[in-house]
């Protein structure tokens, strides 16, 4: 089994979405996920202003490319954001004074600056007029993925027929109170045959029980496993940061906003999803390659 994990933002004290990442810290966060078994990511970036997102995509690449065990841990670029929902609960942990509408402009921009490495875009289908900016990253390879977004089944379904074909950690970057039927997991749960569903499956984004019922009705055959991993993964509790969040780590190792009223990522590692398939969710081997390995690799190409 090779993982790809395909939202991880930072490793081992290492923040991607930093403004002093390194040439050492990116080396030591792509020895620690190679010592974890990862044999790939794509280093994610989250929502900020276009010249910052610009500038934190540019020196990850620029250090990558001096850097032969990045080059081959890191595979690509998810760019998560700015182009979601900005209303509390679904913007989750990103900033909304940041959060813009989708357009073709600015899309332009942040490829450029991934220099041929951004291979996934987590946006909101529903703050892209007319699918314009799905159909212009569809046209350039890119995979899109709805995230921290409210479409309705109809926007949801049109952003599919534009090049949409996946959904960013399905169960999180929405309110914790919803209509009880009518609601975004549901949406994307009934167009599984088209998307491909993203989870992080560390018992506290979805509870183990929960996460068992979706992927009885789904099956594996379109379900990827995600770390979302921050700096703070694979270190103890204590005080890290995620693009300018000081986020607070308890003993249970749950990432939290200062104000404890959201998840900040993820602290799981791929050791850590391997050890709660077996025990929580009755997974094989065989059913673990799929969601860690073969599926990310089908959906993204790297």
């Amino acid at each position: 089994m090779n993982p790809f994990d395909l939202q991880v933002n930072g490793y081992a004290g290492t923040d991607f979405n930093g403004d002093n990442l390194t040439a050492e810290s990116l080396h030591h966060a792509c020895e620690a996920l190679a010592e974890d078994g990862c044999d790939a990511i794509l280093a994610t970036f989250i929502t900020d202003e276009i010249p910052t997102l610009e500038r934190r995509i540019g020196k990850l690449v620029e250090l990558r490319e001096k850097d032969e065990l990045a080059c081959r841990i890191i595979t690509g670029i998810h760019i998560e954001g700015p182009f979601i929902n900005p209303i509390k609960g679904y913007v989750g942990a990103h900033p909304p004074q940041a959060v813009k509408p989708a357009n073709v402009d600015d899309a332009k921009r942040l490829l450029a600056a991934a220099g041929g490495l951004a291979k996934l875009v987590t946006l909101a289908p529903e703050h892209d007029e007319g699918s314009k900016t799905t159909a212009f990253l569809a046209s350039q390879g890119v995979t899109i993925s709805a995230g921290h977004c409210d479409p309705s089944l109809d926007q949801l379904s049109a952003a599919c027929d534009a090049g949409l074909t996946m959904f960013t950690h399905l169960g999180n970057g929405c309110p914790i109170q919803m209509h009880r039927h009518d609601n975004i997991i549901q949406r994307a749960l009934s167009l599984h045959d088209r998307l491909w569903l993203c989870f992080i499956p560390d018992g506290v984004h979805v509870p183990f029980f929960v996460l068992k019922n979706w992927l009885a009705g789904i099956g594996l055959e379109r379900t990827i496993f995600v770390t979302d991993a921050i700096s703070a993964a694979r270190l103890g509790p204590g005080r890290y940061t995620l693009a300018g969040w000081d986020i607070l780590i308890g003993e249970d190792l749950v990432a939290r906003s200062p104000d404890g009223t959201h998840f900040v990522g993820s602290t799981v590692t791929v050791p850590r999803i391997k050890a709660n398939a077996f025990a929580e969710l009755g997974m094989s081997d065989a059913d673990l390659k799929q969601v860690l390995d073969v599926n990310p690799r089908l959906a993204v190409k790297s």
